[in-house]
């Protein structure tokens, strides 16, 4: 069943085309790749699917409703989480804090409830926090659980910002290079955690990687981006033999 379509999408920056007629589709529980060298507009379309910016033109369609010109929240709150390039964190935070923040923006109590601390509000204060252990357990970060976020490791603060993005119950995960910046045993660790992220949780995953050996491991398909545009889509083997992928990166082996 189809999740996300996306449908001839545009974005223009004044007299620059970032996107130019993008057309995507994903499938429930469907882990997509999109790649293309740097500069391709890779960003700019998670950016367009998560209300960051407004399409210039086309249409952004998420379990049949129309996205354009919804605020970032509440594209969120329908069940659109990601990722960033650079991570954000709340680093003076700690580990559970950072990721109580994104639990309780969707666990919000009645008005009265809150302010009265009624019997509710604290069930749902335990609930929250019950959720919130075991998510960092999953994770292997329950340990770090009080330490503060920006006194974690690189690959560490990695795995929180998945964590954050996964505590706002997404049907759909944009995760925005999350490989960048780790050594050889993150990237493995963290390729066996995006399948875990699908299997135990259910969802969809859509995947900005430059580590082409990552994307051919777990996508089932992929995109690829050359300026804006979309000039290649198919299975890993597929794009591996595509003469136009080739050449976007230079000749070289993908």
């Amino acid at each position: 069943m189809t999740l996300l379509e996306v449908k001839s999408l545009t974005k223009n920056f004044g007299g620059l085309t970032a996107v130019s007629d993008v057309n995507l589709v994903l499938e429930e529980q469907e882990l997509v790749g999109l790649i293309g060298p740097n500069g391709a507009g890779k960003t700019t379309l998670f950016n367009l699917l998560t209300g960051v910016y407004e399409p210039s033109e086309g249409e952004v369609i998420f379990d049949g409703e129309k996205l354009n010109g919804k605020k970032p929240y509440k594209i969120a709150n329908k069940g659109l989480g990601r990722t960033f390039q650079n991570i954000r964190l709340f680093k003076e935070l700690s580990v559970l804090e950072n990721v109580l923040v994104a639990m309780n923006e969707k666990n919000k109590e009645g008005f009265f409830t809150s302010v009265l601390r009624l019997p509710k509000f604290y069930q749902t204060e335990d609930r929250i926090k019950n959720e919130t252990l075991k998510l960092l357990s999953i994770f292997q970060l329950e340990e770090k659980a009080e330490e503060r976020a920006k006194n974690l490791s690189y690959g560490e603060q990695r795995r929180l910002e998945i964590v954050r993005a996964l505590a706002t119950q997404p049907k759909v995960l944009f995760l925005d290079e999350p490989a960048a910046g780790m050594n050889p045993q993150e990237t493995a660790e963290l390729t066996e955690l995006i399948r875990k992220i699908q299997k135990e949780f259910k969802i969809s995953i859509v995947l900005i990687e430059h580590d082409m050996s990552l994307v051919m491991d777990v996508c089932e398909r992929i995109y690829v981006l050359e300026y804006g545009k979309l000039i290649a889509h198919g299975t890993p083997n597929e794009i591996k033999e595509n003469p136009k992928v080739i050449q976007a990166y230079l000749g070289g082996e993908i």
